[in-house]
């Protein structure tokens, strides 16, 4: 294991490299983007302080599904991945706290449902409720762009822009 420090727009890793490692988000806060076959990315998640990533090979190897940049100065602790499978296999009460990992992650995407089928107008403050939640201290406009909050709200760029700017002039 070892800990690498990425600094803000700093890449992790990129879409379909080999998943060599996971990874543990000690403090910071990472976002998760995947390309589409037609060039465009789409903002797919937030990584928060506590979480073993990419998910989806906590049990078993695959490659990279996204891009993880770091939206703030992270501090992540890398693991070998043949270090993290053979230690499960030689306890396999740590597969209680992987389930308890994604059941956590998943209590998240729950959350982000909710913003999702609430009313447009109320979105992008559900949003910042939510952020606050897990990463205190930054405000959403700071951290994404108005193209990724209408993306993660469901919404789009000119929706958001267009609440942002009403909220702000009240």
């Amino acid at each position: 294991m070892s800990v690498q420090i990425l600094c803000r727009g700093e890449v992790l890793f990129r879409q379909e490299d080999q998943g060599d490692y996971l990874y543990y988000l000690e403090s910071g806060l990472l976002k998760v983007t995947r390309m589409k076959e037609d060039g465009s990315t789409i903002f797919l998640n937030i990584l928060v302080p506590g979480e073993t990533f990419p998910h989806h090979s906590l049990v078993s190897p695959k490659d990279y599904h996204g891009t993880v940049i770091a939206l703030t100065t992270s501090e992540i602790i890398k693991i070998p991945a043949g270090e993290w499978y053979e230690s499960i296999q030689q306890e396999p009460i740590r597969y209680r706290s992987i389930a308890q990992t994604l059941q956590s992650k998943l209590r998240m995407m729950q959350q982000r449902i909710d913003i999702l089928t609430a009313p447009p107008q109320e979105r992008p403050d559900l949003f910042r409720q939510w952020l606050q939640q897990y990463f205190q201290g930054y405000h959403i406009e700071d951290l994404f762009t108005q193209e990724e909050i209408a993306q993660f709200i469901g919404l789009s760029r000119e929706t958001v822009n267009r609440i942002l700017r009403k909220k702000g002039s009240n």
